[in-house]
């Protein structure tokens, strides 16, 4: 990753803007399915929020499937030739459930998240005559006594509550088809000693825990169709489940950007796909420089961790002002270098938020332009 040549590749255009290097996205897809090691990678395309980046990923060998984040992203994705998704969150948007009910091809290629029978009952209430493909989706944090490790999703933990729901849905004249586990705790934590421990403890629990949920899932499908996939994983955590038999697909989407969350893991190094710019306009202070246009802050707790990555290490944000509003000052022994016009590169902390600030991403190989290419915003869609 060099900023001096995507400065070169993008000479021509004005600032701020946002570029994808072609080059470091594909090794990144290489490597992804590399950790891997033969199990199929869906994408997670929340992580890439760009149709063309979504068919390019899905273009290298060892990706199979999009893992959508709404339903009304599924249909289009499916209406753009998608042919199978998966969207892993519960959904209640009823127009977009009565359409996919009364499409017989986006039924057919789409599949939903459920995780209560009171779900199940809302899915049955939507009107249409396309029956609804689910995925049962098991809680996969770690429970030590009453301390609870990873996130809050799913409230199904056991194989009896699992069992419980799919047969509700069966019962409701829905076709469950797959099983998931977001074992957040380890694919999205960077690794540390203490943490290393908590990954550790997680996967052995999941080891165990795994199998029986997903027999018992099979156990209430009986009779009424099979269990096409179990997916589990993300991007911090190919390496660790890629040989585990009860899984039959991983998810991942993160990596192939490699945003500044992911600097902080040892065991993969993806490479930096995903950068923007934004102009200095002000020079406030010798060792301090302003660029016009701020707030990139990523989800999640709000802590440092979730600012923006200075590409050159010899600045950094204001700790009194951060990522800014309107405009990023930032300091530093490169700072005083900085004149009206120069550009400032950052990256994202979190991957697909990214495309939320741009219409388009400029693809870039180095310091060669290649073209750009809109984002979801950029094609007007916004799912939330």
């Amino acid at each position: 990753m060099s900023q001096t040549a995507w400065d070169r590749a993008t000479a021509g255009l004005t600032a701020p803007l946002a570029v994808v290097d072609l080059n470091a996205f594909d090794a990144n897809a290489d490597d992804l399915v590399r950790r891997a090691a033969g199990t199929p990678i869906r994408l997670a395309s929340k992580s890439l929020r760009c149709r063309a980046l979504v068919e390019r990923a899905l273009a290298h060998e060892g990706f199979r499937g999009v893992m959508a984040y709404a339903v009304a992203e599924a249909l289009w994705l499916v209406d753009n030739g998608v042919e199978d998704v998966f969207v892993a969150y519960p959904s209640v948007d009823r127009v977009a459930l009565q359409r996919l009910r009364s499409d017989e091809h986006a039924a057919r290629r789409i599949c939903v998240a459920i995780d209560s029978t009171e779900h199940v009952d809302l899915l049955a209430g939507i009107p249409g005559n396309e029956p609804v493909r689910v995925a049962v989706d098991v809680d996969a944090s770690l429970r030590v006594g009453p301390v609870h490790l990873g996130v809050r999703r799913s409230p199904l933990r056991t194989p009896k509550q699992a069992a419980a729901v799919a047969r509700h849905a069966i019962r409701l004249g829905m076709q469950v088809v797959g099983v998931m586990f977001y074992d957040a705790q380890v694919a999205g934590m960077p690794d540390s000693r203490v943490l290393d421990a908590v990954k550790s403890r997680s996967m052995a629990q999941l080891r165990e825990r795994r199998g029986p949920v997903v027999a018992a899932i099979r156990d209430a499908v009986d009779g009424h169709g099979a269990i096409e996939f179990v997916n589990g994983g993300g991007t911090g955590s190919l390496d660790l489940l890629h040989d585990d038999p009860v899984l039959t697909e991983l998810a991942a989407g993160s990596g192939l950007y490699g945003p500044g969350l992911f600097d902080g893991y040892r065991s993969f190094r993806p490479r930096h796909a995903a950068a923007y710019a934004i102009p200095v306009v002000r020079r406030p202070a010798r060792s301090i420089a302003t660029g016009f246009s701020g707030g990139y802050h990523a989800s999640g707790p709000a802590d440092a961790k979730r600012l923006p990555t200075l590409v050159d290490r010899g600045l950094s944000l204001l700790r009194s002002e951060g990522a800014g509003e309107v405009q990023t000052p930032v300091r530093g022994s490169s700072a005083k270098d900085l004149r009206l016009g120069d550009r400032i590169w950052l990256r994202h902390a979190k991957a697909g938020e990214l495309a939320e600030r741009f219409d388009a991403f400029h693809l870039v190989r180095g310091d060669r332009y290649v073209e750009a290419t809109p984002t979801y915003r950029g094609e007007g869609k916004n799912f939330g």
